[in-house]
């Protein structure tokens, strides 16, 4: 048998796993700094999109599959490093995402009351030591994807929107005790420059007590728009839920959403914290909180090269080098959903498998692991992890409640590993 060493257990590791397992004759280990394997789908889609997170049972039969190993709560560069697998495996495929926010690069970014997207994503889905959130009543969301909207309607929907879903009573209880009121999206380009899918766009209409605001003097299209939306149906479809919206009157709603197009951020102002912000044109938008959802990169890795402009791995078709492969985000940066992963694990197994020596080695990874002190997690570790959850979720009558609490989900992933 020959092994492989996947770094990362999202649908873009899982998905390379599961096309390196057609071959009888390979083994796979796969890593991940979390103990719990599924990445981005238990951590980075929204919490109430429920029929999104049901790949999780496609993602599942590969991890159970018997010449697949997994060992949770291992960092890469902490608890073993690149030559540790390098030395240990006849191949080693990097799939570690883009885990790192893109900075909006004006005055007043530091300033508290200002988050990233991915911070926000983490608490409210769950993340292990993610940092705490300061709900607020007026929040300004600046971005033109649909990280933006997930954003826009976790935070409306509030506790009661979401008590059906996986996130921890302390969300709940959160987002119930300093409800959001006032969202506004703020979009640099156009309309027709806007990233939104239509499914999505559409979904906030099903948000009850709720006035969706766009101002129809900010939807001028230019000649290069009307030409898009003549020959693209999705950016058609986008401009024109924009401008059914336009033409609604206020219902007096408890809550309100608006877009704004064209407007670009200057600075975050506020004596001690977020205040407003300041638009191109001199305009101040008030502010209890400011997200920004502007796109994500990737974290450098030691011993790795990283293209630091366009913040992902340089590669070709997925190798990187001798015996050294990448696939996902870390590949091709933040772009896509779930399932283009799978067409790019395929693009970068396909290399690898042709490129694979014959070894038959057995790997010693657990001694090196051992001597760092590394508290792995193992598959029957993560089982024991989902049985908790699930049981915890039943106490109030949802699927499943999410641990937050690092040393306790290694506490029970330890325990369960064990019998």
């Amino acid at each position: 048998m020959t092994h492989v060493a996947v770094v990362g257990a999202g649908p873009s590791g899982i998905f390379a796993t599961a096309a390196l397992t057609e071959r009888a004759d390979v083994r796979v280990d796969v890593f991940d700094r979390n103990p719990t394997p599924f990445g981005l789908v238990r951590y980075g889609v929204a919490p109430d999109h429920l029929k999104i997170k049901s790949v999780v049972r496609t993602l599942h039969k590969t991890m159970s599959h018997p010449a697949v190993t997994f060992r949770g709560n291992v960092a890469l560069g902490q608890d073993l490093t690149l030559d540790d697998l390098q030395r240990e495996y006849a191949a080693v495929l990097l799939a570690t995402g883009a885990p790192c926010a893109r900075r909006l690069g004006v005055p007043g970014e530091e300033l508290p009351g200002h988050v990233s997207a991915s911070m926000l994503v983490d608490w409210y889905n769950s993340r292990p030591a993610a940092r705490k959130a300061d709900c607020a009543e007026r929040v300004v969301v600046i971005g033109a994807g649909n990280v933006a909207l997930d954003i826009a309607r976790v935070l409306l929907r509030g506790g009661r929107g979401l008590a059906h879903t996986d996130v921890t009573d302390m969300v709940l209880q959160a987002l119930n005790r300093n409800p959001v009121r006032d969202v506004r999206v703020l979009v640099r380009g156009g309309a027709a420059d806007t990233k939104f899918t239509p499914a999505e766009l559409t979904e906030l209409d099903k948000l009850p007590d709720l006035d969706i605001v766009v101002d129809p003097g900010e939807l001028m299209l230019t000649d290069d728009d009307r030409s898009r939306c003549e020959t693209d149906r999705t950016v058609a479809a986008r401009v024109e839920t924009f401008r059914r919206w336009s033409t609604r009157s206020r219902t007096g709603a408890r809550r309100s959403l608006a877009f704004r197009f064209r407007q670009a951020p200057e600075a975050l102002t506020g004596a001690s914290r977020v205040e407003s912000v300041l638009l191109r044109g001199g305009e101040r938008v008030p502010a209890d909180l400011v997200v920004s959802a502007i796109g994500y990169r990737g974290d450098p890795l030691d011993g790795v090269p990283f293209d630091d402009r366009l913040g992902h791995i340089p590669h070709v078709r997925g190798r990187i080098g001798p015996g050294l492969y990448t696939t996902g985000w870390a590949k091709r940066g933040p772009s896509g959903v779930i399932g283009t992963n799978k067409a790019c694990a395929i693009e970068t197994v396909a290399g690898l498998l042709a490129d694979l020596p014959v070894d038959s080695r057995t790997p010693d990874i657990d001694t090196v692991l051992a001597a760092n002190a590394a508290r792995v997690v193992t598959w029957p570790g993560w089982l024991a992890i989902d049985q908790a959850e699930i049981s915890l979720g039943r106490q109030t009558g949802r699927t499943r409640t999410k641990i937050d609490d690092l040393d306790r989900l290694v506490e029970i992933g330890s325990e369960g590993g064990r019998t």
